[in-house]
């Protein structure tokens, strides 16, 4: 039996090292090595390989991403050891991967598991499910379930002040931060205010693509969570970008190259080279690259423009929804548990071309949607979703308005469950609910929308937002 110990950096050798000691008292073969899952992605491939292992030990920070890595290229056991202050070889080893455990769809099991799209290897192929990689428990200083489907960061405290000591070292002086209003950035935007005061400024970009009162209901969020932040009118710049666009792809990339244009000028403005924003986990994990397929690109990752003049900082970049919730919670965040809302906003959510009338219509739909489900939640019809909205479809229908035979388009309902987004559940809503949702739509949209599907797709195979 032969063990590899991989650790995220040299300060981790001393820690290492007494693993390799505890071993050759058992006459247990140990190598030891330095590879960072960001710096050294390669070097880590090349470790992993080693015929000759048979068991992986990662060791890196709380936050860090290497046992996940590192249990994405294989299919042989893999321990995770968190490494942060006082905590070392004697803390809680938390195995991420066994063989012969088999991928889930829909949800997680609880405890100390956790999900992550696997890396696909170019190598012998993990098992997939439904078309979409293999995922495997990931237990790495992931907290265990405080109840029912509520699965948390260990220890948010020190998560919190680890990311704020990053955050200084990271910004020796000024930065924006690019604030949507959404948990993610609010998180990231509260972080970096904490980090680093009145050096950083969080910017709310008004794209003309948000759901109905979005910009009054940011600025109530922000001044309740504390935040100072700017509001920048860009409406015009976003549906110039976008006209006549219809490839999905295409419109996250030029939608991300338009927020980084609004904010290289900002940057312009604060005299800064850097810019903050809340990517997490899925975010990296979907937009693909290296050896990951591209599920959709995010806008806040590959659809960032190669030409951008600001240093991204990421404090979220290992953290999955769920985990960031309960760092939100930590800081006193009001409406932590709040729905996600696409970066790309409602332009994602309007298949087809993206003009004003048809966001326009959608924004409409999505209201009535939000409106009837928070109003069954509140009423004990249904529990609370993960997620809840309208899509516009690019398809011409046949209704009947009176005695009239009109055209018009479909919207499509989509309600799930999930706890982290990379897998999710079509809700099972009760038909009354649907029933008031549709009659709402197509009256509050009369002549225009004809016709309101739901959606019954999980996720594998189908993502959550349609585009």
């Amino acid at each position: 039996m032969k063990v590899t110990v991989i650790v995220g950096s040299k300060s981790d050798l001393e820690v290492a090292e007494k693993v390799r000691a505890r071993l050759d008292a058992f006459h247990v073969p140990c190598e030891v090595h330095v590879a960072s899952a960001h710096r050294n992605p390669d070097k880590v491939d090349r470790l992993v390989r080693d015929p000759e292992t048979d068991v992986f030990v990662a060791m890196a920070g709380l936050s860090a991403a290497l046992p996940g890595v590192v249990a994405a290229r294989t299919l042989k056991p893999v321990i995770g050891v968190p490494l942060h202050r006082g905590l070392g070889l004697d803390s809680l080893l938390s195995v991420v991967q066994m063989p012969g455990d088999p991928g889930r769809r829909g949800r997680p099991r609880f405890g100390r598991e956790r999900r992550v799209a696997r890396d696909r290897d170019p190598g012998p192929q993990v098992p997939r499910a439904r078309g979409r990689p293999r995922e495997v428990p990931r237990r790495v200083a992931r907290g265990a379930a405080r109840g029912p489907g509520e699965l948390v960061v260990n220890d948010p405290a020190a998560f919190v002040d680890e990311a704020v000591l990053r955050l200084r070292e990271e910004v020796p002086e000024r930065t924006i931060v690019a604030a949507s209003g959404g948990i993610d950035s609010t998180v990231a935007a509260l972080l970096a205010h904490r980090a680093l005061g009145e050096r950083a400024r969080a910017i709310f970009v008004d794209t003309g693509l948000l759901r109905a009162g979005e910009v009054e209901q940011v600025r109530r969020f922000f001044a309740a969570s504390h935040l100072p932040h700017e509001v920048v009118p860009a409406a015009d710049a976003f549906f110039t970008a976008l006209a006549e666009v219809t490839d999905p792809e295409e419109k996250r990339r030029r939608i991300g190259a338009a927020f980084v244009r609004v904010f290289e000028a900002e940057a312009d403005r604060f005299h800064c080279d850097r810019l903050v924003q809340g990517t997490i986990a899925p975010d990296w994990i979907e937009s693909g690259g290296a050896l990951r397929d591209t599920i959709k690109t995010h806008h806040n990752v590959g659809g960032i423009p190669s030409d951008m003049r600001l240093k991204l900082v990421e404090p979220l970049r290992d953290l999955y929804k769920d985990e960031v919730r309960a760092v939100a919670r930590f800081l006193g965040i009001p409406e932590s548990e709040r729905q996600p809302f696409p970066g790309p906003g409602l332009a994602v959510r309007v298949t087809g071309p993206v003009t004003r009338e048809r966001v326009e219509r959608v924004r409409v739909a999505n209201a009535i949607v939000e409106e009837e489900v928070e109003r069954a939640v509140a009423a004990h019809e249904m529990g609370r979703p993960w997620q809840y909205f309208a899509v516009l479809l690019p398809v011409r229908t046949v209704g009947v308005t009176g005695d009239n035979r009109v055209h018009g388009e479909a919207v499509s309902v989509r309600i799930v469950e999930s706890i982290d987004a990379m897998t999710a559940t079509a809700m099972a809503v009760p038909r009354p609910v649907l029933s008031r949702i549709s009659e709402r739509i197509t009256r509050a949209l009369a002549g225009k929308v004809v016709r309101v599907l739901y959606d019954i797709t999980d996720k594998p195979p189908a993502t959550i937002e349609w585009e």
